[in-house]
Formats: C-alpha cells, sequence, structure tokens
C-alpha cells in the first residue's frame, strides 16, 4: 500500500518512538507529585515545551498542550467568548470545522459571527472586508495553509492588519507546521495551534500557542494544570513524542520543500497531460500538496478504484472524508458543483518516492481511462 495521505496524518517516526518508549515502558509519576517520580515527568514535559515553543519560535509559557488540534481551536474560540462577551467572530470561509463549526455555535449563545469570503485562487484578502464590518470585528481566525488546496495564506499582512484595527487574531498552522516557516513571535500574533500527528509524531496530541497579552477563559476546569487552561493530567510520553517530533520537524523543512516539490512536479505534469483541474495551481501552496479533479468522473469513485490498486488519496479533509458532500473549500471558491464533487487530494511525505509517483501515475491513467470509457457507454 502506497500511502499518499500525509495532510490527514503522517506515520510515527523511529527517532520520536524511541524518545517516547522509557515513558510508556516504566513508571514515571504523576507531573504534579512532590516525590522524585513526579519530578521527573514534570522535567520532561517542560524540556518538550521548551522544544515545541522553539520550532515555531515561541516562549515555553505560551505553549498549551491538548489533545488535539480541534481541542486548541475550540479553546481559543469558546475561551475567548466566555472572557470577552462581547466578541464579534470572524473567520474565513475556507477554515476547517473545529474553527468554523465553535463560531457558528456562538451565535445561538448571542453572539455577532461572520464567514468572511476568500478570492478564487483561495487566497483571504484584508482589503475585501468593508470598513463597517472592520469596525466591529473582535475576533478573526484564518488558516495559515489549507489542509485541502494547500494554499499558503500572508499571516504577516492579516496579523498586521488585525493589530491596526484591535483585532484578536488566531491561526490554525497545523498543516504549516512542518512544511513553512512558523514564527509566532515574528506575526506578533494572538494564538496559533499546532499539532503533532502531522509532523511524524503521535496522535491525541497538540498544543495552542496564546500570546500573554489576551485573556481566555479555561475550557477544562479541574487541576490547574496548563496555566489552568487546560487541567487535567498530562499526557507525559505523547508530550515527548510531541516534542522530538518538532525537533526534527525544524531541521527538516529545507530537505522537505527540496525533495517534494521535485515529485510533486512529476505529479502535476502528469495529472495535466491526463486533464486534470489543478485547484489553485498558480497560487502559492505547500510544496507536498495537489487538490485535483476531472470533469465527469466522480471522485469517491476514483478514489475507491485507487484504494483497491493500493494507493491511500483523500477526497479532502480527513475529518469530511466519509462525507458526501463536495468540498466546502470549493466552494468557497466559486468553483462548479460538480467539478467540487469529484475532487481528489494528494498529499506526498517525507518517505515518498519517485518510483511511488509513477506507480500513482500509471495506476491513475489506468482508472481514469477505465471511467471515460464508462461514462461514454453510458451517454
Amino acid at each position: 500500500m502506497i500511502y499518499f495521505d500525509n495532510n490527514a496524518t503522517t506515520a510515527l517516526h523511529p527517532e520520536v518512538l524511541k524518545e517516547m518508549l522509557p515513558f510508556l515502558t516504566s513508571q514515571q509519576g504523576n507531573p504534579a507529585s512532590n516525590h522524585k517520580f513526579g519530578r521527573k515527568a514534570h522535567t520532561a514535559i517542560e524540556e518538550a515545551r521548551e522544544k515545541v515553543a522553539e520550532s515555531v519560535n515561541a516562549h515555553p509559557s505560551q505553549v498549551i498542550f491538548t489533545s488535539s488540534g480541534t481541542e486548541s481551536n475550540n479553546t481559543i474560540v469558546n475561551g475567548i467568548a466566555k472572557a470577552y462577551s462581547d466578541s464579534h467572530f470572524g473567520y474565513s470561509s475556507i477554515e476547517h470545522p473545529c474553527v468554523s463549526e465553535p463560531i457558528k455555535s456562538l451565535a445561538f449563545q448571542g453572539f455577532k459571527t461572520t464567514e468572511l469570503p476568500v478570492s478564487s485562487d483561495g487566497l483571504f484578502k484584508v482589503a475585501d472586508i468593508d470598513d463597517d464590518l472592520k469596525k466591529s470585528l473582535t475576533f478573526l481566525s484564518v488558516m495559515m495553509a489549507n489542509n485541502e488546496t494547500g494554499v499558503i495564506q500572508n499571516i504577516a499582512e492579516i496579523a498586521e492588519w488585525a493589530r491596526e484595527n484591535d483585532i484578536q487574531f488566531h491561526s490554525d498552522a497545523v498543516q504549516a507546521l512542518g512544511k513553512i516557516k512558523v514564527d509566532f513571535d515574528e506575526l506578533n500574533i494572538d494564538a496559533m495551534t499546532i499539532s503533532s500527528h502531522k509532523i511524524y509524531g503521535p496522535q491525541g496530541i497538540a498544543a495552542l500557542i496564546v500570546n500573554k497579552k489576551i485573556d481566555i477563559f479555561p475550557h477544562m476546569q479541574g487541576g490547574g494544570q496548563e496555566r489552568g487552561l487546560r487541567s487535567g493530567t498530562e499526557n507525559i510520553a505523547s508530550i515527548i513524542g510531541f516534542g522530538k517530533a518538532c525537533e526534527r520537524s525544524s531541521q527538516n523543512i529545507v530537505t522537505f520543500n527540496e525533495k517534494i516539490k521535485r515529485l510533486r512536479l512529476i505529479l502535476e505534469k502528469a495529472l495535466i497531460d491526463l486533464g486534470a483541474v489543478i485547484f489553485c495551481e498558480k497560487t502559492h501552496r505547500l510544496s507536498n500538496t495537489t487538490f485535483f479533479s476531472f470533469k465527469n468522473i466522480d471522485g469517491s469513485t476514483l478514489l475507491t478504484a485507487l484504494d483497491r490498486k493500493g494507493f491511500a488519496i483523500a477526497s479532502g479533509s480527513a475529518c469530511s472524508s466519509n462525507s458526501t458532500e463536495p468540498s466546502h473549500v470549493l466552494l468557497s471558491m466559486g468553483v462548479d458543483l460538480d467539478l467540487a464533487q469529484g475532487a481528489l487530494r494528494v498529499s506526498l511525505g517525507l518517505e515518498s518516492t519517485e518510483n511511488e509517483v509513477d506507480e500513482f501515475i500509471h495506476a491513475l491513467k489506468e482508472e481514469v481511462n477505465r471511467l471515460k470509457q464508462m461514462t461514454a457507454m453510458a451517454a
């Protein structure tokens, strides 16, 4: 089986597992305990926190460990709502549901919420926000890199605009970490979400990076862990793994992009020769991500056929891959409904090879030609 779904999750790297094993196979103690075992566990967590912070140029005290990117995003949205009762929440129309859904739910509590459009090339542009809305917004969330199209937003420009207009700004950087430079301090944003399992770390651990100048109400209360913002006994082994994965990701960005971009060029040339539409082809995007569609070919049918041939790809976001609905990202960009319905995503990883790409292209040609023949016969 050839795995081309790395935007959904990556494989746990052996170096990461090696770092985690001592914390899985022996008693490490509760980090809140004052005996030797507890102190050792606490120290290990703080060392991992430093590695996570360093990978995004943040201070360790700004790193709040959570169980997932979804929890991190819910924490910032609901935390702001509880801390600032007059908030007006804005979010781009291409946000992951774990940002858009909690914001939409706030409307039932009386908060103002506004979905903001993107251009046909998948970019969020502050120039498109009208003056009345600019004066009203108090919180804005725009993802750093889109999980489906791979489009990279100009977060520095958006963050500067938000500061000038006294708007709290959050960015979901889950897909960006390990693929492009992510600098929390340089961007000077209020909050940012990152996740371990997108960078060859364990699943079930993530972080919310929070600027100390904003107040957020705890999403989970109890023991007061994580600066009181996320109570609950820490997942020590996974935190250790996250730290190691962050350490590795910082070292691998250049290699990742040089290698993967070459493979993507080979893939996309073949896709164009086959008549595919590559979404956001001319837009600056992650080097590992290709989102494409064939006219008059159902995406789920092609996905199933390729799966049978031994290729793991996706129809979009992992969290909604079982849905028959077309990509909300593509629809937000104005893509035709039928074309959006056929969309498939290939997301390459560090372990991907040219031989695997060639095998995929060969299998894809066979299946596309077969499905085109079936369509022609049925017409």
